[in-house]
């Protein structure tokens, strides 16, 4: 068996913790640039606030409503993720979970006897809230597609189910999946679902009694196979080793503003840069390819259909270091950068990345770049500790008129000392 424990309503959550006064007040977390709205309290959605909404189609009605609005505070949201997921290592063993999202895992319980399972829910509820002060869900089942299902339904009516929904029967998933709309089966987006109710599949069930060659030839091939199979209960997507490591590493972010100035780019995907180094080396594992990319508005009075510019280089030599790997992106963005168009977004991705320690090296000479690696844990020991860029490269700017707009911020109150939360 599984279970798949998420955080209820995450970001509003996090922001609750530290004001107790919002408990029972419809709350909402805003996207990059408080653009729309990426997270709603249960109240918040009874209010009929959509998902992804603009905010500004919606700023009267949280205003009529007295709806709490924040814009996204990744520091805090980051610092409390690894709260819950370190909890539920310490409850269930580092091994036995998996980190699938910021506010989801998986976790295995192989071998725990049956009648066992809703009293290791509630404990792993009870203790995961009293450590962190973040509420889940859970839903324990065969499979992962199952888990999600099973999740749904412990959210869908939290006072009647505990937040917890456990399908160990036949007879439980069968109506679990009856229940459950075939756009909200975990693997199904917007578009096969149109097209699962063109052919007449509205609900899961439907769908878990349709043949495998049926899925193969409309449901992508062996994807779809799978899908069937873990709606049958038939475990097709394994648990992943929590110590297996990114093959790609990537930072971006949109502008604040339009950004007209190639300064502006420059110091945007040095920053991104040095943050992907940082994620980099956290894995320790060196880049061998480095792509830049900058996206711009179709022209200069719209933003609709952005188009993507970019460009790639492999270096001689993989590497981690932050220094070296800015390096190689200024040119690509002084290559890319033209005078004229509205700048978007700018992007930095790491590809071909390799263990650190199997770099070749000169057996005859000192490694001429020990000093700089040196030089990089320091600073990523100082950023973890003491703040995200408190030690920077120059390169990175120091005004950064480009940075995410973010005028609804609250205190990081976990990560920073001058923002820590005050008891009088």
């Amino acid at each position: 068996m599984l279970a798949l424990i998420d955080c209820n309503s995450f970001y509003c959550s996090c922001e609750r913790l530290f004001r107790p006064s919002l408990e029972g007040r419809p709350v909402v977390v805003l996207s990059n640039n408080d653009g729309c709205v990426i997270a709603r309290s249960d109240e918040a959605k009874a209010l009929g606030i959509a998902m992804g909404a603009p905010y500004f189609q919606c700023r009267d009605l949280i205003r009529e409503k007295n709806v709490a609005v924040f814009s996204s505070n990744y520091a805090l949201y980051g610092d409390l993720s690894m709260r819950v997921m370190d909890s539920l290592r310490q409850l269930m063993g580092a091994g036995n979970v998996e980190v699938y999202s910021v506010d989801e895992a998986f976790v295995s319980l192989q071998n725990l006897p049956e009648n066992e399972l809703e009293n290791l829910a509630i404990n792993i509820r009870q203790t995961v809230e009293t450590w962190t002060g973040i509420k889940v869900s859970i839903g324990i089942a065969k499979t992962k597609v199952l888990c999600k299902v099973a999740n749904r339904l412990a959210k869908k009516n939290k006072e009647k189910s505990g937040c917890i929904y456990i399908l160990n029967t036949n007879a439980e998933t069968r109506e679990a999946l009856s229940q459950t709309e075939v756009g909200e089966i975990w693997g199904i987006g917007y578009r096969y679902a149109e097209k699962m109710r063109q052919l007449g599949i509205e609900s899961a069930l439907t769908l878990s009694q349709m043949p495998l060659e049926w899925a193969r030839k409309n449901m992508g091939g062996v994807v779809g196979q799978r899908l069937i199979r873990e709606l049958n209960g038939d475990p097709c997507l394994t648990m992943k080793d929590p110590l297996e490591k990114k093959q790609m590493i990537g930072t971006s972010r949109m502008f604040g503003k339009p950004v007209y100035a190639l300064q502006d780019v420059r110091e945007a995907v040095a920053t991104y840069t040095a943050r992907a180094a940082e994620k980099l080396r956290r894995q320790q594992s060196a880049a061998a390819f480095l792509e830049v990319y900058l996206v711009t508005a179709a022209d200069n009075r719209f933003t609709y259909h952005p188009k993507r510019h970019s460009l790639s280089v492999r270096l001689p030599k993989p590497s981690a270091l932050t220094n070296e790997l800015i390096s190689y992106a200024m040119p690509l963005v002084e290559t890319l950068f033209r005078d004229g168009p509205k700048y978007l977004k700018a992007g930095i991705l790491l590809g071909g990345l390799v263990p650190e320690e199997t770099i070749q090296g000169n057996l005859f000479a000192k490694d001429p770049k020990a000093q700089l690696k040196q030089l990089m844990l320091a600073v990523d020991n100082i950023n973890f500790s003491q703040g995200n860029e408190m030690v920077k490269y120059a390169a990175s700017g120091l005004e950064r008129s480009w940075k995410m707009r973010q005028e609804l911020i609250s205190p990081r109150y976990t990560t920073r000392w001058k923002e820590l939360f005050e008891v009088r």
